[in-house]
């Protein structure tokens, strides 16, 4: 905690007034601190949860907020609860309405109350998956066309391993699981509103709004177009373009269809296009003439014509006007659609396909210079979907905001999560720094909006959040990267203290391993649960677990059996990747995940970034590997570099930093400043636009092991603790 503040007790008049508040003003808030501290004290959990409640405003400045919030945790220790749940609204949410149902039921006479016994009903979810899964079902009205033979079936060799280590889950069975998202379910109808949308820079023009009927028949369409051009079932179909209203209905319409998605970021560079279209053999791809961004028109259908790629629907920007010719070959939205305009209205018939069938393919930054291929199956959509009913409390009538993009695996998630759970997606399409997207998420009244730490430090940086009422938020969610207390704790201030639960997981398990819950005590940056049906393992350095409930950091392993974690990866053997050399726990194998974790003595979790050379920047996972191809080209006098991401002291994300081996060794500041920016043009220009080098460090030589493998872990250390000098 941070000790420079005095406690609450301790705090007068003068101290309020100090930070720009009216002496008036200041007086009443002292008064109504002082008659809280009378009531619960001056340092307990329940004080701060009063002050949230009746003492701070989002008008209030931050330093008021962090002067209390400091004040009341003071001599706390680790892990301050920023946020109690209340059993009032505790049954108002999804589990809390599930386990006053049948929480008896689920757990005996152990069974109290939802909040009491949360982490029972984990416990409860690992040991009975198949009663776990079978409720989720239910409670989201999934149906298949053919229903499984079994929920669960393990089937193991003598040595713990299978064809299927995260479990064989629903044998047997077909499903689309987009059309599962087209369904009525529970209590929602055909004019019920699913996307809202706005564009940047129209931010005074009314929201935008697509209800489930306009849904199904613009997907029923595309779906139609899609079988008219006589693709072979499976063949799979790229989408790089921004998140928007079209491209959720072609990401639909591809399933729907029976064809797999290609994910591509619409950030990225030709070679990183070209490297994802070949790997995935996609025969057509989707994409826009520009992305616009405030007053910019940024090329996209041009990078796609520098990568080579297939066939291409090209969707004009502006109007139906295209800014550039087309190649031969290619086609507009509006051709495209042409062919089958007859049948508009017409339902299409979904493509139900065995479970095991991919749906989507996904690419994370292996340690190579290739990225991983990271098929999602037809059933990764129901963990996805799980998580936000489950442990972000998505609920029919909802409006969830997340701004991501389909080539990450947030942009597929938000699809499954709002629409399987009957809830609206709120799409702005622009920048979200600026205000405004601060205005679009208090006009939509969205309920759940995610985020990623960097957002939130340009927010309040800029302070575009400033004047806006965002009172309808219920929960927050963070995702992609370390966070910061003091960035979070600012945005808490501005959703009038409402929870910001930590959601960690990954491209290749379609959902989170660790998160938080609406039902127990959540603290900033950090995770206050597994997610439901996961086990997590911190490995002591005999690389077994420690025991579960025991504090301790080391890398991170996961139980294996998980439904939606992948069995296959289309470019490396995913057995090696995930499992080979993994100790057995209960006698199967456990999952590797490569982060490493700590778990507290109050039983939280807090992520300490990758143990092996992945770094994750600005939420975006890439490799060391990826990094130094490149910067080894970009100057005569670099004989090798390493890239290593380094954690600020005051938390948050990851910062890159360049050691550089050099010819010549006598360089200037002003050399390394220049080395500097023309890393950064080279990477900008050839892997992403959001990625920067935060400084570069001449090194003699890099240590390498006996094997001359570069020990980037030995660099991490001396920089980390280096970090106020310019040489090791």
């Amino acid at each position: 905690m941070n000790m420079d503040y005095k406690s609450l007790s301790s705090i007068t008049v003068s101290d309020i007034e100090s930070l720009g508040i009216a002496a008036d003003r200041a007086a009443a808030l002292h008064q109504r601190l002082t008659e809280l501290i009378g009531i619960h004290g001056a340092d307990t959990p329940a004080t701060w949860q009063n002050i949230t409640t009746n003492v701070l405003d989002p008008q209030l400045p931050f330093e008021f907020h962090q002067m209390l919030y400091y004040g009341c945790f003071k001599d706390y220790g680790p892990d301050p609860p920023a946020w109690l749940p209340d059993p009032k609204s505790v049954s108002f949410t999804n589990v809390g309405r599930l386990l006053e149902r049948r929480g008896k039921e689920f757990l005996g006479s152990s069974y109290k109350d939802p909040i009491t016994s949360f982490a029972d009903f984990h416990k409860f979810s690992l040991s009975n998956p198949e009663v776990y899964w079978k409720t989720m079902l239910d409670e989201m009205n999934i149906s298949f066309s053919k229903p499984p033979e079994c929920i669960l079936s393990e089937n193991l060799s003598e040595d713990g391993s299978s064809s299927y280590p995260s479990g064989q889950w629903f044998p047997g069975a077909s499903i689309n699981p987009a059309l599962n998202c087209l369904n009525l379910k529970g209590k929602r109808t055909l004019s019920d509103t699913v996307i809202i949308w706005r564009d940047e820079l129209h931010d005074d023009l009314p929201l935008q709004r697509m209800t489930l009927e306009e849904l199904r028949q613009e997907v029923w369409l595309v779906a139609y177009a899609l079988q008219s051009l006589g693709l072979e079932k499976g063949s799979a179909i790229a989408i790089d373009m921004p998140m928007n209203s079209k491209s959720v209905v072609i990401y639909l319409a591809i399933v729907l269809a029976g064809y797999v998605v290609v994910s591509i970021a619409d950030s990225f560079a030709a070679r990183e296009i070209s490297t994802r279209l070949k790997i995935s053999n996609a025969k057509l791809i989707f994409t826009q003439d520009l992305i616009l961004r405030g007053d910019k028109a940024l090329p996209l259908y041009s990078r796609i014509v520098e990568a080579q790629s297939p066939m291409a629907i090209v969707i004009p920007t502006r109007g139906s006007e295209f800014s550039m010719k087309l190649r031969n070959g290619d086609f507009s939205w509006c051709d495209f659609l042409e062919r089958v305009n007859k049948i508009k209205g017409k339902e299409f018939i979904a493509v139900e396909q065995p479970v095991e069938t991919f749906t989507n393919i996904l690419f994370s930054s292996g340690t190579t210079g290739d990225p991983k291929a990271i098929p999602w199956t037809n059933i990764t959509p129901l963990k996805a979907a799980a998580d936000a009913w489950c442990h972000l409390d998505v609920r029919i009538g909802d409006v969830v905001c997340w701004p991501t993009n389909l080539g990450w695996m947030m942009g597929p998630w938000l699809v499954y999560a709002s629409l399987l759970n009957g809830a609206s997606m709120a799409l702005y399409n622009g920048s979200p720094l600026g205000s405004g997207f601060a205005k679009f998420v208090q006009d939509a009244k969205v309920t759940m909006l995610g985020v990623i730490p960097s957002l939130v430090r340009s927010w309040r940086n800029a302070n575009s959040t400033s004047g806006y009422d965002w009172s309808a938020i219920r929960c927050f969610a963070s995702t992609g990267e370390a966070s910061n207390v003091d960035e979070y704790l600012w945005l808490m201030g501005r959703g009038h203290y409402q929870p910001i639960i930590e959601y960690c997981g990954g491209t290749e398990i379609g959902g989170a391993f660790v998160t938080g819950s609406l039902l127990q005590a959540q603290s900033l940056a950090a995770f206050s649960t597994p997610a439901m049906c996961c086990n997590l393992f911190i490995l002591g350095e005999d690389g077994h677990p420690i025991p579960q409930n025991v504090p301790g950091i080391g890398e991170l392993a996961l139980g294996s059996l998980m439904l939606g974690a992948s069995n296959a990866l289309l470019n490396a053997d995913h057995y090696g990747v995930y499992f080979k050399g993994m100790a057995l726990w209960n006698g199967k194998v456990l999952r590797r995940h490569g982060d490493v974790f700590e778990r507290t003595a109050r039983g939280y979790y807090h992520a300490h970034g990758r143990a092996d050379d992945t770094m994750n920047l600005g939420g975006i996972k890439v490799s060391s590997v990826e990094i130094e191809r490149i910067c080894n080209g970009v100057d005569s006098n670099i004989v090798e570099t390493a890239a290593i991401g380094i954690p600020p002291s005051g938390g948050g994300p990851e910062l890159l930093a360049i050691a550089a081996v050099l010819k010549n060794s006598n360089v200037t500041a002003q050399d390394l400043q220049k080395l500097k920016m023309s890393f950064n043009s080279a990477l900008q220009k050839t892997l992403n636009p959001l990625f920067r080098v935060s400084r570069v460090v001449p090194v003699a030589s890099l240590p390498r092991t006996a094997s001359n493998k570069v020990m980037r872990r030995v660099l991490r250390q001396q920089l980390t603790e280096n970090s106020q000098s310019s040489k090791i």
